[in-house]
């Protein structure tokens, strides 16, 4: 059987995003978001979530590029001296790993996000890391552990398939095959801890060398190749464009990914394939 999460990430970002994940879910194929829990619009977002309680919401814990539900004060080696997130992914992750200063205070914000998410009366579909940082192995940890106190089921993995991401895409095989070599022991360590923590997850993804350019051509070859078991497409829509999401994702083609999740040409190809839609509380 094929089965289809469709996600919208940086649910709470801003008005526009808000506004597309709703309309996707509402008139499209969307059946999952993932909430940014410290964002500027997450009020409206979840004022959203609760008025359409059949979009499944998770948790999109940010550690990275974003600000903390912490004070500053309280998590100083997380932080510059604005009071925001490192934009250096790999910088941030060795602090990660190194320094236990570092991990106590990601605790204590790891902590924060899903005590703030409980607060919004969701149910917890799944948890992801903004940028994939759930694979880092000491927030993965943390995740685990204190996700346990707040019913977590479920956690993205995001293996994409470089023969079908290049089949879709049409371009750049040897570097999606390079990113899938590179990843490979850290997915591998991510699916194991999964299993050992009796947790669900998807089996593929599709939006991880595409993203921000889930373009109408590139989701109808995936979903004619779309592969059995369970698979994840997530994408990044907007209604229009706004400073927050042009602050970091000014390349990324927000509403023609709108465009693709309500395409009635898309919703033709999953009624006809059989394909069944899902979120992760129904694995």
């Amino acid at each position: 059987m094929k089965r289809l999460i469709v996600t919208g990430d940086d649910f709470g970002l801003a008005l526009p995003v808000n506004e597309a994940i709703e309309e996707a879910h509402r008139k499209g194929i969307l059946t999952t978001a993932s909430l940014m829990v410290g964002a500027t619009a997450v009020e409206d977002a979840v004022s959203r979530a609760t008025r359409c309680p059949s979009l499944k919401v998770g948790l999109h814990l940010v550690l990275v590029e974003g600000r903390p539900i912490m004070r500053p004060q309280a998590v100083p080696d997380l932080v510059d001296r604005r009071g925001e997130f490192s934009s250096h992914l790999v910088r941030a992750g060795f602090k990660f790993f190194f320094r236990p200063a570092v991990r106590r205070q990601l605790a204590l914000e790891i902590r924060a996000q899903f005590e703030a998410f409980q607060k919004t009366g969701l149910p917890l579909d799944h948890v992801n890391g903004h940028n994939h940082m759930h694979l880092h192995p000491t927030i993965l940890g943390l995740i685990l552990k204190i996700g346990r106190d707040f019913g977590l089921k479920a956690i993205r993995v995001p293996y994409e398939p470089p023969w079908l991401a290049w089949q879709a895409s049409r371009k750049g095989f040897a570097g999606k095959l390079a990113s899938s070599l590179v990843l490979g022991p850290w997915l591998s360590l991510l699916r194991w801890r999964i299993r050992r923590a009796n947790l669900r997850s998807n089996e593929f993804i599709f939006g991880l060398h595409e993203s921000g350019k889930m373009r109408l051509d590139v989701v109808l070859r995936i979903l004619s190749q779309l592969p059995d078991g369970v698979t994840e497409m997530y994408f990044h829509p907007a209604t229009r464009r706004c400073p927050e999401i042009d602050r970091t994702m000014s390349e990324y083609q927000h509403q023609a990914e709108l465009e693709t999740l309500t395409s009635a040409a898309v919703k033709e190809v999953l009624l006809t394939s059989q394909i069944q839609r899902i979120a992760f509380s129904d694995l």
